[in-house]
């Protein structure tokens, strides 16, 4: 419990957790033979912590942040980045993404300023950025990181094919407010610390205002839920109000299939993902 009486997270062990990560970064991505990591640097707490991480295990030298913005972004989204990337001695490179998504935002006849093709833009912006990332990581001979928390990943809080896309996370594991704590240990700026979430989709877009919620307050409740396994009438125990329980059950539920590979239809004796599986680093 918290001060407030609320259900609390177990406190992380951000130096022991950081350790663990940058390990993990170097081994994974060494183990293919790369030398090299690339990312999209937001000016937020994710992305923030992911390439201070990178530079640990890697060397800042062996990784690029690409600042990837939109013409509604928000300026401190790039000036942020910049700052984050300059600390850690992290090279940058800019790639506004604005000619190739208002390619398509014209063709479809959607616009962010419209409440309604919002998401669709959205959408659209994030697989954009993904677009140039993997492009770059090709020519630079790198591996994609990625920046995607377990809270948004366990609540569907992610595009798609768009930031949810990488080809190795190093924070996947960690809830929100534990991506904040360890962003505090690797001493990432306050003034990312202290930014409200947000995907920078549109002005005054913040992840807790769309989405609803409090992310000490779901952090607990997903850990109940996740790792701890307490199914309805526990966690209505625990103290977890039952109308968040409710909410963070049927989006995670409705959202299972942004977690796992696409359905494969079986008409052989050995389908892929379904008999035929190997770990990641199979024959090596």
């Amino acid at each position: 419990m918290n001060n407030a009486g609320r259900p609390s997270l177990p406190p992380l062990e951000p130096a022991i957790v950081a350790d663990v990560l940058t390990g993990f970064l170097r081994a994974e991505i060494s183990k293919f033979g790369f030398t090299k990591g690339v990312l999209g640097v937001s000016g937020g707490i994710d992305s923030s912590v992911a390439a201070a991480l990178a530079a640990r295990a890697l060397g800042p030298e062996n990784v690029l942040g690409l600042l990837l913005p939109y013409k509604s972004s928000s300026a401190d989204s790039e000036r942020l980045g910049r700052d984050l990337c300059a600390k850690f001695k992290i090279p940058v490179a800019r790639v506004d993404i604005t000619p190739m998504v208002d390619g398509y935002l014209s063709a479809a006849d959607l616009t962010v300023s419209r409440v309604a093709d919002r998401v669709r833009a959205g959408n659209v912006m994030a697989r954009a950025r993904m677009i140039v990332i993997f492009d770059i990581s090709a020519r630079e001979r790198a591996l994609v990181i990625g920046t995607s928390d377990k809270t948004e990943t366990l609540l569907g809080y992610t595009t798609w094919y768009g930031d949810s896309a990488s080809a190795v996370n190093p924070l996947g594991d960690l809830y929100k407010t534990q991506v904040y704590a360890l962003a505090r240990h690797l001493g990432i700026p306050d003034e990312i610390c202290n930014r409200p979430a947000s995907p920078d989709f549109w002005p005054g877009q913040t992840a807790e205002g769309e989405m609803g919620i409090r992310y000490d307050e779901v952090d607990a409740l997903l850990h109940d839920l996740v790792d701890r396994r307490l199914d309805a009438s526990e966690l209505l125990q625990c103290g977890h109000r039952e109308e968040l329980v409710r909410f963070v059950s049927e989006r995670m539920r409705a959202n299972q299939f942004k977690r796992r590979l696409p359905v494969v239809a079986k008409v052989s004796a050995r389908t892929v993902n379904l008999d035929f599986r190997y770990l990641r680093d199979w024959g090596r």
